[in-house]
């Protein structure tokens, strides 16, 4: 490699591992405070959390990285602009083309190394954070007592109007609902002046000691009537302890990955197989159900209507050869006339054998198809938003597919954006480039966003809702990247400011001469 090319690569990679790594906190950041509600009051181990945040990084990887290699390469070409280094290449006779080879050798292979992490890795990761928050919110909140309010403990519920002493131990004025295994609701309720909360050190059993109070159970009766003379049963009590067992209070494995998802979790060959297994089983689901609701609806079995259509349409031929057959051949009607015939007839048979019917059968054939309609028509209807679910769901199974290919393209448009525009507005550090690439990032992920939505429910195919941004930036990158190694500005507005210019001068030398003419 010549002393350009690693002078060239090595402030590229600089510039972006420091950006890469600014971006990455930030977006973790983002992400913390976006599930800190999962973790709150839980208890959960810093080493838990830790492997969460762990397993969340490559979750951000596609929106942090194209969005550092656009800040990266603004930045990098900028500064290579702003401090003439650019100019003293093409003194030498290197072209821009020349001095971003390296870099596109980079890209290349970064692009490579992105599809194999999306692929493979951005999966596995994935699989771990569906799984540890789906673990994590089966954790109950620590165990803690508010004055004032029922607090959940295990089997019962209870409240206390004040607490004191060390660690809380001490309540006053005790109500407590204990849940019943047997019965459905809260059955006995335990009311005491004061109470004390105790517990040996490792130990899973609390002991809760209460100090005059009174037992209430309510007595199960079989009629009202009984319920009536015996409502419960009331015993009093100077002392009574209650233990409670708290070993499966937080019985949860927090390292469970039974949880799978249909498509988080599946590189492409398994997403393949499973956008084939889902469609195939979409195509039987809605064929099994036209065949349901044709046999439902009766027609074919009630009036045989194959058979009716078929003597209906051999008499209207019949009927419509007798009638030629009386037309002289001038007056020969031709085939648009024949089927209109045809069909008018058919639709006559049709209906003069309805009217065949006797009136009160005629009113019971409306009420069957009216009765048949009004209750087909909800299930249809059901039975329609449901077909529309998988429907969404085979469209994010392909845009997930489509996404792990449009990733690495993506990055690699990114940096031809970033690299010719930089060399454009010759500018580097944080300021000017980084208003750009955000705003273009922007519109690149908001693009994105909105082609996701729309083919998601089927406005657009699923092919373009991973791939329209990328598309919609490759014009860009192509027109940036000659604008650049044409040594011209961002857009040229000579055809506009030359013409301006004639004009204004043009009126300057008639007033000049006007003036001059009356002196």
């Amino acid at each position: 490699m010549k002393t350009l090319d690693r002078y060239i690569l090595t402030s590229f990679v600089k510039t972006f591992l420091s950006v890469f790594t600014i971006l990455m906190f930030i977006f973790i950041l983002q992400s913390v405070w976006r599930f800190i509600e999962e973790f709150a009051g839980k208890d959960i181990d810093l080493e838990i959390i830790s492997k969460f945040l762990l397993f969340l990084l490559p979750n951000l990887i596609p929106m942090v990285l194209p969005l550092t290699i656009l800040l990266a390469s603004i930045m990098t070409f900028g500064s290579f602009a702003e401090q003439y280094e650019f100019a003293a290449m093409k003194s030498a006779g290197i072209s821009l083309q020349r001095a971003m080879r390296s870099l596109i050798v980079f890209i290349l292979l970064l692009g490579v190394v992105t599809f194999y992490f999306a692929n493979t890795v951005i999966p596995f990761a994935e699989g771990k954070v569906l799984n540890m928050r789906k673990n994590i919110a089966q954790v109950k909140p620590s165990m803690a007592i508010v004055e004032g309010a029922f607090n959940d403990l295990g089997n019962i519920n209870i409240k206390v109007s004040k607490k004191s002493g060390p660690n809380g131990k001490n309540l006053d004025d005790v109500i407590i609902h204990k849940k019943s295994e047997s019965r459905v609701g809260n059955y006995t309720v335990i009311k005491a002046d004061n109470g004390v909360l105790e517990s040996e050190e490792n130990s899973n059993v609390l002991s809760l000691i209460l100090y005059d109070g009174n037992y209430y159970d309510e007595v199960p009766t079989k009629t009202y009537q009984q319920k009536l003379k015996s409502p419960f049963v009331k015993s009093a009590f100077d002392k009574y302890i209650l233990n409670m067992d708290l070993s499966s209070f937080n019985d949860v494995d927090l390292e469970d990955e039974s949880l799978k998802h249909p498509y988080k979790m599946l590189n492409t060959s398994e997403l393949r197989i499973q956008l084939d297994s889902f469609s195939n089983d979409y195509n039987r689901s809605v064929e099994s159900y036209d065949r349901i609701i044709k046999q439902r609806s009766g027609l074919q079995r009630s009036l045989n209507i194959e058979k009716v259509l078929d003597v209906v349409k051999d008499d209207s031929r019949k009927i419509n050869k007798s009638i030629t057959e009386r037309i002289s051949v001038e007056d020969t009607l031709d085939d648009s006339e024949e089927e209109t015939s045809y069909d008018l007839l058919t639709t006559l048979s049709i209906d003069s054998l309805f009217w065949e019917y006797p009136d009160r059968q005629r009113s019971q054939l409306f009420n069957v198809a009216t009765n048949s309609v009004n209750s087909i028509t909800p299930q249809i209807s059901s039975k329609k938003n449901q077909f529309k679910q998988k429907q969404i769901l085979l469209n994010k199974i392909e845009m997930s597919m489509h996404s792990k290919y449009a990733l690495p393209f993506a990055c690699v448009i990114l940096f031809f954006v970033g690299a010719p525009l930089g060399a454009i507005i010759r500018k580097g550090g944080l300021g000017l480039p980084m208003v750009v690439a955000i705003t273009i990032f922007l519109t690149y992920h908001f693009i994105g966003l909105f082609a996701s939505n729309s083919a998601e429910g089927g406005s657009l195919p699923p092919f373009l809702g991973s791939w329209l941004s990328t598309i919609i930036l490759f014009p860009l990158s192509i027109y940036l990247t000659y604008r650049a190694t044409t040594d011209q500005g961002f857009v040229n507005l000579d055809f506009i400011a030359v013409p301006i210019d004639k004009l204004v001068k043009k009126i300057k030398a008639n007033v000049f001469n006007i003036r001059n003419n009356k002196k």
